[in-house]
């Protein structure tokens, strides 16, 4: 049980206790370990653990996932405001979408009223040369057809964002789908040309037609399919980072108008990438040969797909019983509200971040996750200067990335143009589509010199506490700024414990083995000499030894997976020694019962219950350790820890100086 849990009473009778069993006789005996020195993920969070068990058929809960629920209902509780009493125009919007989506009602009587204008437009295509300003305009609602266009990292320039041209167009995940002929994949095929079949028919397609045009939109989309890159070809960035110069893309690809697509996005670089040009070529050529009756098919198809989730019943329980039970294996769609949640988050997310932080960021909270995060950075400055690993160019190299490393919290550092057409409260699919497009235009907007930080990755709603690795820059957001992250309710110890050591761990990522692909001057190069990562490598070598020794806390006979967890692990290691050197250095005098708050600190943001079902699955796929070993086997390996609760030598808690990992002597 923590210290801070001990009632006096209950100390009182403990402390009785202890004095009646103390005499000669107990010495005989021998004395178990204290329960910090055991298992310290336990003892810290005794409490926690008791008073949370797993729900009845739930995977998992722990302290964590409780954050991230406490943020989804602060978002509910802000919609709800927003729709009584809006503060401010963004408000406005948002209390009006929030309020288009849980009337369920007003959902019902708009049917498909808010993709008509859509569909009037590709019912309006005659010709070929109809086609590509069709797949431009439905682009440009946030809806991809025939291909993805997207804003990303340059990779010859770091600070900037360039458009990407990618695969995509097809309602089914994965394009092995379409192109397998074992019977489980001809079964999913056969259940998806059905589900193509009822959204055609609510688009208004008539019943005689239904079949026909469904096989056409099959058809079209195995066409592209066949000429798409397997899913595993996309995981490395580099292979799918082609720039070619936009003023050759009407040349290369005359039918789809690619130049003329970029206008109508708002994109006026001179660079895209192309990384898969035989498949914009054959899609080029699908334009051409295909009848304008298969592309209208197709992109109706693509329109009802898309907004259906956001329509009436029909349309959502047609999308539930192929997306949700069929490809996701759901049992129930989501409740209302977390459904129209998720939909503005989708759509308008930056919008609800801005308002939330207003809300529910204390200026006190940010001002001392800043103070903490700089005094962390500052101790890795220290720990890279007796860096006994990275050679003297590496170090040189390491110090010049740290003093440039930036630290944003909160929000993204540049806000958002917020100029979006009024939406009401008559049509929840009209606002989607509304708010889609402010959305899109948003992200064009990134495209270009000097823009690749206009926002984050993640939402400021969204608890997370993440080193972006090509801005390098800790990202810091404002829901993660709570208990038991950041518990403004807690002394400082226990802060520099859990949100210091969360900090230190995330950006020791800028100088690991991921972190060595870009350098100072954020360019894309591997700044480690070969000694360097034959130093990186004994280092894990050791971790995932010490890892792979370790049980499974759920799992009888199972071991842990010390390769696949390994860089994780290190950053678990490389956060609490850098948290603790920075908050012994802010405190050189803390006190015991301060050095004891620091270690519970950890140990609070690790509290999980799993199921056997849960950890199995985790222990095949995740790259982090369970909760009870991200807590004890970083403290296992700290000095600091043994010598403040009193750990012996022989007990489970304490390593030997030879076995434990330090990763800055």
């Amino acid at each position: 049980m923590p210290r801070h849990a001990l009632r006096p009473l209950a100390l009182a009778l403990a402390l009785t206790l202890a004095s009646t069993v103390a005499g000669p006789a107990a010495h005989a005996q021998s004395v178990e370990p204290p329960a910090a020195c055991t298992d310290f993920h336990g003892h810290a969070n005794a409490s926690w653990l008791q008073n949370n068990p797993l729900p009845a058929g739930a995977d998992s809960i722990s302290a964590l996932g409780q954050l991230t629920d406490r943020a989804r209902h602060q978002q509910v509780e802000l919609l709800n405001a927003a729709m009584q009493s809006p503060q401010g125009n963004v408000q406005q919007l948002l209390g009006d979408f929030w309020a288009s989506g849980v009337d369920l009602a007003s959902v019902e009587r708009d049917g498909a009223q808010p993709i008509a204008p859509l569909l009037q437009r590709i019912n309006a295509i005659r010709r070929h040369r109809d086609i590509a300003p069709a797949i431009a305009a439905l682009h440009q609602v946030g809806i991809p057809v025939a291909f993805n266009f997207s804003a990303d990292v340059d990779l010859r320039d770091l600070k900037r964002h360039i458009g990407y041209f990618s695969q995509g167009g097809l309602g089914l995940p994965d394009p092995a789908y379409y192109i397998r002929t074992d019977a489980p994949t001809r079964d999913l095929l056969g259940q998806y040309t059905s589900y193509v079949q009822k959204i055609l028919a609510l688009t208004g397609t008539p019943e005689k037609d239904v079949a026909a045009q469904a096989q056409m939109v099959v058809d079209l989309e195995t066409r592209i399919a066949n000429v798409t890159r397997p899913l595993a070809q996309l995981r490395d960035p580099l292979s799918n980072f082609a720039p070619v110069a936009t003023a050759d893309l009407d040349k290369a690809y005359p039918n789809l108008k690619l130049g003329e697509f970029l206008n109508t996005q708002s994109v006026s670089d001179d660079t895209v990438s192309v990384a898969n040009p035989e498949l914009f070529a054959h899609v080029d050529t699908l334009v051409r040969e295909l009848k304008p009756e298969q592309w209208k098919a197709y992109l109706r198809w693509r329109v009802g797909d898309s907004m259906a989730p956001y329509m009436a019943r029909a349309w959502r329980d047609a999308s539930f019983d192929f997306r949700g039970r069929v490809l996701e294996g759901r049992t129930a769609p989501l409740p209302r509200q977390q459904m129209v949640l998720d939909a503005i988050n989708h759509a308008a997310g930056p919008m609800l971040g801005r308002e939330y932080a207003n809300r529910y960021l204390p200026a006190e909270s940010k001002s001392r996750a800043q103070e903490i995060a700089t005094a962390v950075r500052n101790a890795l400055g220290t720990a890279l200067d007796r860096d006994t690993r990275l050679g003297p160019q590496a170090k040189a190299e390491a110090k010049a990335k740290l003093a440039a490393m930036k630290i944003e919290v909160g929000t993204p550092s540049r806000d958002l143009d917020y100029t979006i057409q009024p939406m009401g409260r008559g049509s929840f699919g009209g606002n989607m589509l509304i708010a889609s497009t402010w959305h899109r235009a948003q992200e064009m907007r990134r495209i270009g010199a000097d823009n690749a930080d206009r926002r984050w990755n993640v939402l400021p709603q969204e608890p997370a506490l993440a080193y972006d690795i090509a801005q390098n820059r800790l990202v810091v957001t404002a829901a993660i700024l709570q208990a038991p992250v950041l518990d403004m309710t807690r002394d400082t110890a226990s802060q520099f414990g859990s949100f210091g050591a969360l900090v230190g761990h995330e950006i020791s990522h800028g100088f690991d083995v991921r972190g060595r692909l870009v350098d100072a001057r954020e360019q894309l190069r591997d700044w480690w000499t070969p000694a360097d990562v034959s130093a990186w490598d004994t280092l894990g070598n050791r971790v995932i030894t010490q890892y792979g020794a370790l049980e499974n806390p759920v799992i009888e006979g199972i071991r842990l997976n010390g390769a696949q967890s390994r860089d994780e692990n290190i950053a678990d290691l490389a956060g609490v020694e850098l948290a603790w050197a920075a908050y012994t250095a802010a405190r050189p005098d803390a006190p015991k019962e301060g050095r004891e708050d620091f270690f519970e600190g950890w140990a609070s943001i690790w509290a999980e219950h799993v199921s056997p079902a849960e950890a199995t699955r985790r222990a095949a796929s995740s790259v982090h350790a369970p909760g009870k070993w991200r807590t004890n086997a970083p403290l296992m390996n700290h000095a600091a820890f043994a010598e403040t609760f009193g750990c012996k030598a022989s007990d489970p808690m304490q390593l030997a100086d030879g076995q434990r990992v330090v990763l800055w002597p």
